[in-house]
């Protein structure tokens, strides 16, 4: 991994009720749904979530107070209360189905229409791009369709050797999620994840001229070797990383428990050094960092705490010339810096400050090399590339292409390494190749011949004013030869929570609506990451409003210049940015005409009065804590989109959900979707005016996929869904919401 910091963040964007299958930061982690060669390609230590939830019920389990002699009369009471709470569920999902079904036939034409452009935008742009290679020491190392493979550095004829196949070895279905090379080149540890699951598997394959099964560890979230047969790895379980565990390969084999998290808001992961000297235990809440190191020379040695956790301060940490290089939120102001200590002094006050960042300025990632390190930055909506060198002691800033809204790290270059390769890309531009060099001191595109170069999109940035005054940044992207923009189709994208950025790689529904004439304007508002730490801060817990105002201001000024109008404006969301959709929802509805959501967290209050779920506690540092705080639970009731549901004329609303999502549990979105309904038929009945419609609330359930992963075909046809859903505002036929009977 070529970051502690990178995986923190991905963890924060798995661990919403989120992310993501647009990452964010990926957002959000975010996995991406239009996987390469038709297989789930990541990064090689790319976590996309972190672990699951069981689906909740339709209603509340209800806690009946048992009195002397009442004992049997409570049981039976109870378990009627579930058996029907069960009924409901069971009956609301089968009519949602069915529902379902009757809609979409009528769209099949159009849906095939669809994904036949997807798949040729797919071809066209990304199917030529390689898997990720592990460079390690003569070999190369990469996965391609359910195969693990390896080749010989030089080779250049092409030979490849099989050392892992997912459907030989009974895993057929599951995915490749992971992977790491023993030092000596003996083992090789991989994750496999199915695609209804959160759950992964570690298998342990002893390599050579006949590759074969080792290990299987069931429920595994990260895992490094600290030598040639010493693994470490955490337990996952509820949606829960807390437990430590080492475990050899030597003749006396043995596991052992090495580290507990006691605290419930924590999560920790297990991460390798560039330098390959220690490996960390990082335990992380929202707000608040901890760093044990592992002397990978010592294996067995208990583990050395560098910094005892401080309410608010976050750290990463690598490691370089026996000094560690902290990353940190630590001092003013309280946006990441980076900072050093000895190995033998690793304590707060003796942190000294190498660098730090200019004001609003956003640390996407960072990756250290022998004598350099690289910060990639955002400023203004731009992307930096800031190279430290550490032996002159000099800071090279350089802009990169002004297109560019997103960048991926390839995949574990060498420590040693004279080079940095990179990719660069945005939402309708596909990945293009890019490397730095430190000897050349220059920035070099290698782009490959065979992919065009969109023309025809045009980038704009603007700066919306909040009703605080704040300037909220939004980036729109529109058809150089389109015409009369206000007349235009304008999709907007909104994500803000857990500090994490609106997902800006490239997907190709969203370069088909560019061509078919949409606008796309992505509004990044508080409560996300885009500006740094502060504007995450600003846009959480008791100032949650602040993005629903920014997101209100972004719509306005959008349409005050120009790009399209509330009838033609449609606003799509994943996971925690439904919070923000299904709030303007309800306070302002007049201003879009159509919502599109995919796993929406559509009933905070509900959720986090809920501790025995997984995420409530953990996740109080985002949302609050209404239990302990009474007037968290009035602020929380003030914006929640269930609680929020009034009679009025609201937009027409898509959502796709999961049968099998482990993070937002399939009831809360149905009984959000049926409340919904009931208020826009009362507005409508009430009102009781000729030509009067009723906005259509339709709910995709998709019965495979999962919140954080799909394959390639549930995502195609869901891409398809919610772009013929798109198409179909386009349109903007009297047809589209459905005529009250005048009878009603």
């Amino acid at each position: 991994m070529c970051w502690t910091a990178k995986s923190f963040v991905r963890w924060l964007s798995s661990s919403v009720k989120y992310y993501p299958k647009d990452n964010h930061l990926q957002a959000l982690c975010l996995c991406t749904k239009t996987k390469l060669n038709k297989c789930h390609i990541l990064d090689w230590s790319r976590s996309p979530c972190n672990s699951a939830v069981p689906p909740g019920r339709i209603l509340s389990w209800r806690l009946f107070s048992c009195k002397e002699g009442t004992k049997d009369l409570c049981k039976r009471e109870k378990i009627a209360s579930v058996t029907a709470s069960e009924l409901l569920y069971k009956d609301l999902l089968k009519s949602e189905q069915e529902n379902w079904n009757k809609i979409s036939r009528s769209y099949k034409a159009m849906t095939k229409r669809i994904k036949e452009k997807i798949e040729e935008l797919h071809n066209k742009y990304t199917l030529h791009l390689e898997s990720p290679r592990i460079r390690f020491g003569g070999n190369v190392y990469f996965e391609e369709n359910g195969y693990i493979l390896c080749s010989k550095a030089d080779d250049d004829k092409g030979n490849v050797h099989i050392l892992f196949s997912t459907e030989d070895m009974g895993f057929s279905g599951a995915y490749i999620k992971r992977i790491r090379i023993s030092p000596d080149e003996r083992y090789l540890a991989t994750s496999l994840q199915s695609e209804n699951s959160e759950e992964a598997t570690c298998v342990i394959m002893k390599l050579g001229d006949v590759p074969f099964v080792e290990e299987v560890i069931p429920n595994v979230f990260s895992f490094e070797w600290a030598t040639n047969d010493v693994l470490y790895y955490t337990s996952q379980k509820n949606l829960k990383c807390q437990n430590v565990f080492m475990t050899t390969f030597t003749n006396e084999k043995y596991t052992k428990l090495v580290y507990t998290e006691q605290d419930a808001r924590f999560f920790v992961d297990i991460y390798r050094t560039k330098d390959r000297r220690f490996l960390t235990i990082n335990s992380n809440s929202k707000t608040t960092s901890e760093v044990w190191l592992i002397d990978c020379r010592h294996p067995f040695k208990l583990p050395v705490l560098v910094q005892a956790r401080t309410k608010g301060v976050i750290y990463h940490v690598e490691h370089r010339n026996n000094e560690l290089y902290i990353l940190t939120s630590y001092g003013e102001p309280a946006e990441y810096k980076l900072m050093k200590a000895s190995v033998a002094s690793t304590g707060m006050e003796n942190w000294q400050l190498v660098y730090a960042l200019e004001e609003k300025t956003k640390l996407i990632d960072l990756e250290m090399f022998r004598d350099h390190c690289i910060m990639f930055l955002q400023k203004a909506g731009y992307l930096y590339l800031n190279v430290i060198a550490f032996v002159s002691h000099s800071v090279q800033s350089i802009q990169l292409p002004t297109w560019a809204c997103a960048f991926e790290l390839e995949s574990h270059p060498e420590h040693a390494s004279s080079t940095c390769y990179f990719q660069l890309t945005s939402p309708v531009h596909p990945p293009r190749r890019f490397a730095y060099s430190f000897k050349e001191n220059n920035l070099i595109e290698q782009a490959a011949e065979e992919v065009p170069i969109i023309m025809n999109c045009h980038t704009t940035r603007l700066l919306a004013k909040s009703k605080d005054e704040t300037l909220v940044p939004i980036t729109v992207f529109h058809n150089v030869n389109s015409k009369e923009l206000h007349r235009k189709p304008l999709l907007v994208h909104v994500y803000g929570a857990y500090g994490i950025d609106l997902n800006m790689s490239f997907k190709e529904e969203k370069l088909m609506l560019i061509e078919e004439g949409w606008i796309l304007a992505y509004c990044h508002v508080r409560g996300g990451g885009e500006l740094g730490l502060r504007w995450h801060k600003d846009g959480c817990q008791h100032n949650k409003l602040k993005g629903l105002h920014d997101l209100k201001a972004c719509i306005m000024l959008l349409h005050e210049l120009g790009f399209s109008q509330p009838k033609y404006t449609a606003l799509t969301a994943a996971s925690a940015g439904g919070v923000l959709a299904g709030a303007i929802c309800n306070s302002d509805p007049e201003l879009i005409r159509a919502v599109v959501l995919q796993a929406p967290f559509v009933d905070v209050l509900n959720t986090m009065m809920k501790t025995h779920l997984p995420l409530s506690i953990e996740e109080q540092e985002e949302w609050g804590n209404p239990l302990a705080d009474e007037e968290c639970m009035k602020y929380i009731k003030n914006y929640c989109p269930y609680h929020n549901i009034k009679p009025q004329c609201y937009p027409s609303v898509f959502i796709t959900a999961y049968e099998n999502d482990q993070r937002v549990p399939l009831t809360g979105i149905l009984r959000y979707v049926q409340k919904l309904r009931k208020a826009t038929l009362d507005h409508a009945s009430r009102t009781r005016k000729k030509g009067n419609w009723i906005p259509n609330i339709i709910l995709d359930i998709q019965a495979s996929g999962s919140h954080c992963d799909s394959s390639w075909e549930d995502s195609l046809n869901e891409n398809a869904g919610q772009a013929h859903t798109h198409a179909k505002r386009q349109t903007l036929q009297p047809t589209f919401p459905q005529r009250l009977p005048q009878d009603q």
